[in-house]
């Protein structure tokens, strides 16, 4: 996900290291925060791949920043990566937000609704995070209110977000 994240914000507009860092931890939040020594070495491997390059431009006070830059390269497999995510980027909602902050530089609207039709499916599977046996349990089967609050908000979310998907679907749908 962090090397989607670098891509997906390099095809915006060139920055440099320490601006990429910011928006990838706005991005990630307190969830998934970006060490230096876990996003330069992801740049390098990028940059040697040929999916960046990188421009030296002198500071405005200090040293020169190295401005990194999206090649065609990089743009072509930013949109593989978008249209053909794993099954861990469409199940696990920290990786979801991040492919789904970037799917609008998917530009075909019915590659992007097949991504949005495979969290959809996801969803619509019954699950928990409780189980009797194989069967999941629903907040109201629970004595332990700390166990139903999980449930009772994962619901809450889960069916918020299952009305935006249907939604956005028909639009993406009507615009073909």
């Amino acid at each position: 996900m962090l090397e989607l994240s670098i891509l997906g914000f390099l095809y915006d507009t060139p920055l440099h290291g320490y601006e990429l860092r910011k928006r990838i931890t706005a991005l990630t939040g307190h969830v998934r925060p970006v060490a230096e020594s876990t996003l330069y070495p992801a740049i390098k491997r990028l940059e040697k791949a040929g999916l960046l390059a990188r421009e030296t431009q002198p500071g405005s006070t200090a040293a020169p920043r190295h401005v990194l830059t999206l090649t065609a390269a990089g743009r072509t497999e930013l949109r593989h990566r978008l249209a053909e995510p794993a099954r861990g980027d469409i199940t696990d909602e920290n990786r979801w937000f991040t492919l789904l902050a970037f799917l609008r530089h998917l530009p075909d609207p019915s590659a992007q609704a097949d991504v949005l039709r495979r969290r959809l499916a996801f969803l619509e599977e019954p699950a928990s995070f409780f189980y009797a046996g194989d069967r999941p349990l629903r907040a109201e089967e629970l004595d332990d209110p700390f166990r139903q609050g999980i449930l009772t908000i994962a619901r809450a979310t889960s069916e918020a977000e299952l009305r935006w998907l249907r939604a956005t679907l028909g639009s993406l749908d009507r615009s073909v």
